[in-house]
C-alpha cells in the first residue's frame, strides 16, 4: 500500500466557495483510485506444476470484464477503424486456437495509444497499441506479437502479477496526484505518461523466455513461419536503439535483450525449420492496415509531443500535436493531447476546446469526458463538470472515482445531500483511501455519520 497523501492545505473550504485550484483537482482525480488483493493457487496448463497465482480462473475472468474497458480507455480506446479491429480478431483467433487455455474469452483490441506496446490481462484481453502496429511489416510479426501474449496468459504469469500490479497502480496515482509540480503526469488520467497498461504486469525475464516459447510455438502451429518471432524481436531492440523513448513501457513491462532474440533465431533454425516455408502474408498485412499505416507520420508527431510533455517541455509539445493535427485534424490522441497539453500550461479555454472537438470526433470513449469535467473543475463549472462524468459514467460505468468527484461537483454546486449520496456511495465500495477520507470527513462535517 501507498503513503498516504495528505490533502492540500484549505481543500475543503475551497469546495465550498467554489475555487477549486488546479492543484486541488490534480489531488481530487489522483485520491479517487481504491484497490483489492487476491490470491491463490493453481496448477500451470503449460508445465503441470504447482504455481502461486493471484487470481482463481473464475476471477481472471471477472478481472478482464471489469477492468479491460477501463484500461482499454485510458489507451484512449479502440482506433475507430472496424477493418482493423476485425483483422486483428482473425489473427488473434487463429493463433489462440493453438493454445492450452482453449476455453477463455480472448479477445482482441487495436488500442489509439501511440507508445509502442502490446498487453494482455489474465484471461486474454489483448491490447495493441497503434504506436506498435505501424512498425509491424507483416502478419507472421502480428501473431507472434499476439502469440508472445497469449503464452503469459496461459502460463498465468499475468495472474500471478496482476495483485501486485493493481497495488503498483495505485500508488503510482498517489504519488502522481501529491508532487505539486508534476503537471504531465496526472493529467491523462490515474495512470503514467505513457500509458498505465504498463502497470497490468512487470514480467521477469524467465516470464518472457516462457512466452517466447510457448508464442513461438503458436505462431509455427497456427502455419507461419517461426521467423515472425524473430523480425518481431529484431523490431524492437532497432526501435530501443534508435528510438528509446517510444518503447520505453514495453521494455520496462516485456523485458528485452539480445539473447532472447538469438533464442528465436535458433529456435527458427533448429526445431522450427521446416516452418521456413510457411507464408509470412505481408501483402495481406499490408493491404488490411493501409488505413492505419497511412497515419504512422501523425502518431510520430504524437509521440514525440508525449515525450516532450515528459520532460515538461510544453511549446515543443504543442508544436508536435500541431504538426499531428495538421496532418490529421480530427485524429481522437492528437486533440485529446493537445488538450492536455493545453491544460498543462494554464491555458483551460483552448484546453476546453480540443477536447471538446475530441468528443465530437469519438463521442463513445470516455478520456475526452474526463478531461472535458477536469477542465471545467477547473475553470469553477461544477455542474458542467457534473454533466461531464454523469456522461462518462454512462460510457464507461464501474469506476469508483467518477462517483467520488461527482460528489466534489455536487458539493461544490450546494448540493449537500446529492454529495452526500455519492460520498457514501463510495465509501462503501473504496472504504479506504484519501478520498475516503475526504468523503468522510465531509460526512462527519455535516451531521451524517459519527
Amino acid at each position: 500500500m501507498h503513503p498516504e497523501s495528505p490533502a492540500p492545505p484549505g481543500l475543503t473550504h475551497r469546495i465550498g466557495r467554489n475555487a477549486l485550484t488546479r492543484r486541488d483537482t490534480l489531488w481530487l482525480l489522483g485520491a479517487s483510485v481504491g484497490t483489492a488483493t487476491l490470491q491463490g493457487c493453481a496448477t500451470s496448463p503449460v508445465t503441470g506444476k504447482r504455481i502461486l497465482v493471484g487470481l482463481s480462473e473464475s476471477q481472471e475472468i471477472a478481472i478482464d470484464r471489469q477492468q479491460s474497458p477501463h484500461q482499454f480507455s485510458a489507451d484512449l480506446g479502440a482506433v475507430q477503424d472496424a477493418s482493423v479491429n476485425a483483422y486483428l480478431s482473425e489473427v488473434g483467433q487463429r493463433v489462440d486456437a493453438q493454445a492450452e487455455r482453449a476455453g477463455l474469452p480472448y479477445s482482441y483490441r487495436a488500442l489509439n495509444a501511440n507508445y509502442v506496446n502490446a498487453y494482455t490481462f489474465p484471461a486474454g484481453a489483448v491490447g495493441v497499441t497503434r504506436g506498435i502496429l505501424v512498425k509491424l511489416q507483416d502478419e507472421s510479426e502480428l501473431a507472434a506479437l499476439l502469440g508472445h501474449e497469449l503464452g503469459h496468459v496461459n502460463a498465468r504469469h499475468a495472474a500471478q502479477r496482476q495483485g501486485q500490479a493493481l497495488i503498483a497502480q495505485v500508488a503510482l496515482a498517489g504519488l502522481a496526484a501529491s508532487t505539486e509540480n508534476s503537471d504531465w503526469a496526472p493529467l491523462i488520467g490515474l495512470g503514467a505518461q505513457l500509458g498505465a497498461s504498463a502497470l497490468l504486469a512487470r514480467y521477469s525475464r524467465d516470464n518472457e523466455r516462457e512466452a517466447d516459447a510457448l508464442g513461438q510455438r503458436y505462431l509455427v502451429e497456427a502455419g507461419y513461419p517461426a521467423s515472425g518471432m524473430v523480425r518481431l524481436h529484431q523490431v524492437l531492440v532497432d526501435q530501443s536503439r534508435e528510438q528509446p523513448s517510444l518503447i520505453e513501457t514495453m521494455f520496462s513491462s516485456h523485458p528485452m535483450s539480445a539473447q532472447r532474440l538469438e533464442t528465436a533465431r535458433l529456435l527458427a533454425e533448429s526445431d522450427y525449420a521446416a516452418s521456413a516455408r510457411a507464408p509470412a502474408q505481408r501483402e495481406r498485412y499490408m493491404d488490411r492496415t493501409a488505413h492505419l499505416r497511412a497515419l504512422a507520420p501523425t502518431i510520430e508527431a504524437c509521440q514525440n509531443g508525449e515525450t516532450a510533455m515528459s520532460r515538461k517541455s510544453h511549446a515543443e509539445a504543442q508544436r508536435q500535436f500541431a504538426t499531428a493535427l495538421r496532418l490529421t485534424p480530427r485524429d481522437y490522441p492528437a486533440l485529446l493531447r493537445m488538450a492536455q497539453c493545453q491544460q498543462a500550461q494554464g491555458r483551460l479555454r483552448e484546453a476546453q476546446r480540443y477536447a471538446q472537438t475530441a468528443r465530437e470526433v469519438y463521442p463513445q470513449e470516455a478520456q475526452a469526458m474526463k478531461l472535458a469535467a477536469s477542465l471545467k473543475l477547473g475553470l469553477r463549472d461544477p455542474a458542467g463538470a457534473l454533466a461531464e462524468l454523469q456522461a462518462y459514467d454512462r460510457a464507461l460505468p464501474g469506476d469508483d472515482g467518477i462517483t467520488f468527484l461527482q460528489g466534489v461537483s455536487l458539493e461544490a454546486m450546494g448540493r449537500r445531500d446529492a454529495a452526500a449520496q455519492q460520498y457514501a456511495r463510495y465509501l462503501r465500495s473504496v472504504p479506504q483511501g484519501q478520498a475516503s477520507a475526504h468523503a468522510l470527513s465531509r460526512l462527519r462535517a455535516w451531521g451524517m455519520v459519527k
